[in-house]
């Protein structure tokens, strides 16, 4: 649809949308809720011009209190949006419309004045892989298209948020503008949101991230699904990295709609961490201590769904080992005065898959999320309760279950009950292992960082790289099964650099370029590889993963504190023989199929990330990257 505007426009069949501005003159502020005297003047500047873009009926100034969640969730209960949960303490289940289920990759744009500042141009590109540009008169006529009266008949909220603690000097501020009273409540569990926001924003420098959303009204008027608005054939969602400035349409799904997810925290916050010289990495956050009381903080990047919630809150099953969680999805990362690379969690929340999340993967997930939640397209119970598939069987004990469609489900129905995507948004404050330092303003200093995917054949199960440049040469040839979490069907090995394919806000060559640079501002971390998902010629999974996992963290911690415990091969450091502790694995592991590199499958991936550079980067590619990949050629062609 969009792109079928865009045509029309350039072909002239179309008006050009001379009256669309940013800067439109405003009708005066109607706040049913809230103080319009709390705003900065540039707040108030910027909700006064999308009053007169959207014509909301009224506005309400969000404050982030428990009374205000109250009306909300009355409201929502009286539109159909959300149902209770009477088994839990405060937790409510929604279900959308079957067509607003994930992220959409498709329709997802970063605009720049020049379309290489925002990708590579190289002349084998496939549009998409890497982001997708759009021109700033093709913005215009995209919001000219679909804003203009979105919010008629609805309640505009503004929501004042931070992400990171507020007032930490590695936060960022934001104002949400949106029609979804879902998006609300779910900003106010995924961020720091409310009146103490705008205090530190009348106390600072009054800079914030502009981010407009709405649900959207499909063309012809008609919503299918009264209870979850949205505009699947004409969903949008823009980004101008120049402005700080968000515009997305269309979509409740949280991905899309709460913008101080990916939106704000990668994508334009990736812009901001270039131009200030720091990160914003789609990366988990934990403390990890040993035996010995001694404590090391890692980050680890994997691709959504590849089980970095698990690992976030791993048991360990290593005796005297202790996990604890700073954050599951999102890090930004900063060198402090004296040179150590400190990183904070900027989100408040967790938004995690629910399925395949169980007592047996995840305790601590099921011992965070069963209050004051918000669930989305999982299956319900008639206890009042929730299901989804990988949960235990003793909760259909008794009960029948209703899928996420709203339908009665068995397992002999032939489908999930719960959506391959479905969610839970619950506070991060509540799990019962969160790091002491999670919400500490200087961040937690980081020792490693790991990247990962699901690789079912040819990469072991750990290896460290040499240095620094080869750490970023193994982010940047990262590949990975793809995911539910996008729109994506299939289960084809997908390149997913960094685990930041989707997110990247700017070019991807610059982002190397930038990553290469972090080694001369400070003291780096030590950079490996992990893959928990390497199976067996009949299929099966070669290692236990979950809390058997602290035994790779064993390893690398002690990598970390120096031990001489690795041997060289052609890909980077593995384990040297009997230093990965598999004390009582014995019989259930083979270390050798583990940690096996068959020399066809590497030179088939040196292949592959060849014609993956050349293709997607071209002359963007930075020389040390490029240098890595000849090495790493050279090494496999001697195996």
């Amino acid at each position: 649809m969009l792109l079928k505007g865009i045509q029309l426009l350039r072909s002239g069949l179309v008006a050009s949308p001379k009256s669309y501005s940013f800067r439109l003159v405003c009708r005066a502020l109607s706040v049913h809720y809230g103080d319009s005297r709390t705003l900065t003047p540039a707040v108030k500047e910027y909700v006064e011009k999308c009053v007169g873009l959207c014509q909301p009926e009224q506005v309400h100034i969000c404050d982030g209190s428990t009374a205000e969640s109250k009306v909300l969730q009355s409201l929502m209960l009286k539109q159909g949006t959300i149902v209770p949960l009477p088994k839990y303490d405060n937790c409510w289940l929604a279900r959308t419309n079957p067509a607003d289920v994930a992220r959409v990759e498709s329709k997802t744009f970063i605009c720049t004045d020049r379309k290489e500042e925002t990708v590579p141009v190289t002349p084998n590109a496939t549009p998409g892989t890497l982001g997708n540009w759009i021109s700033e008169a093709d913005l215009k006529a995209a919001i000219a298209e679909r804003f203009p009266g979105c919010m008629k008949g609805r309640t505009m909220y503004v929501i004042p948020f931070s992400m990171g603690p507020v007032g930490s000097p590695l936060s960022k501020i934001g104002i949400e503008i949106t029609d979804s009273p879902y998006v609300v409540e779910s900003m106010k569990i995924m961020t720091r949101a409310g009146s103490p926001v705008l205090q530190v924003l009348q106390q600072g420098d009054g800079q914030f991230v502009k981010c407009l959303h709405s649900v959207g009204t499909p063309a012809s008027g008609v919503q299918v699904h009264t209870s979850w608005p949205c505009d699947p054939e004409r969903t949008i969602i823009l980004h101008k990295p120049a402005e700080n400035e968000i515009v997305s349409y269309g979509s409740g799904y949280g991905g899309n709609s709460l913008l101080g997810k990916k939106c704000f925290a990668l994508r334009i916050g990736s812009t901001i961490a270039k131009r200030e010289g720091w990160l914003a990495e789609h990366m988990l956050i934990l403390g990890i201590t040993n035996p010995q009381g001694k404590k090391i903080y890692v980050a680890a990047a994997f691709p959504s769904a590849c089980g970095k919630t698990n690992l976030a809150m791993m048991t360990p099953t290593l005796p005297g080992y202790k996990v604890e969680c700073v954050g599951d999805d999102i890090a930004w990362m900063k060198f402090d005065s004296k040179g150590a690379l400190r990183a904070i969690n900027p989100e408040n929340g967790f938004f995690g898959v629910a399925p395949g999340t169980s007592r047996a993967t995840n305790p601590i997930a099921m011992d965070t999320v069963f209050r004051n939640t918000v669930f989305t397209n999982v299956a319900s119970t008639s206890d009042g309760g929730v299901y989804w598939e990988g949960m235990e069987s003793s909760h259909l004990a008794d009960v029948t279950v209703t899928d996420w469609l709203g339908k009665l489900w068995s397992k002999e129905s032939g489908k999930p009950a719960a959506h391959p995507n479905s969610r839970f948004c619950t506070p991060a404050s509540q799990c019962p292992i969160i790091d002491p330092a999670w919400e500490d303003s200087a961040g937690v200093p980081i020792s490693a960082i790991l990247f990962g995917g699901r690789r079912p054949s040819g990469v072991p199960l750990v290896y460290e790289a040499r240095d620094w440049s080869h750490g970023v040469f193994i982010g940047a040839s990262m590949r990975s099964e793809a995911t539910a979490a996008a729109e994506h069907k299939t289960k084809a090995i997908m390149h997913d650099p960094f685990a930041m394919r989707p997110f990247f806000g700017y070019n991807f060559g610059n982002y190397l370029s930038h990553w290469l640079s972090m080694e001369k501002r400070g003291q780096v971390p030590k950079i490996f590889h992990v893959n928990w998902f390497r199976k067996s010629s009949e299929g099966k999974f070669l290692w236990p993963g979950f809390g058997d996992n602290s035994r790779v963290l064993d390893w690398i911690f002690r990598r970390v504190q120096g031990e001489n415990c690795y041997e060289e091969s052609p890909i980077g450091r593995l384990p040297s023989k009997d230093a990965l502790n598999v004390t009582g694995l014995e019989g259930r592991v083979d270390p050798k199929q583990l940690f096996d590199l068959p020399k066809d499958f590497w030179q088939q991936e040196v292949v592959e990330i060849e014609k993956y550079f050349e293709a997607q980067v071209g002359g963007h590619l930075p020389q040390a990257v490029a240098t890595q990949l000849a090495e790493l050629k050279a090494r496999v062609a001697t195996m």
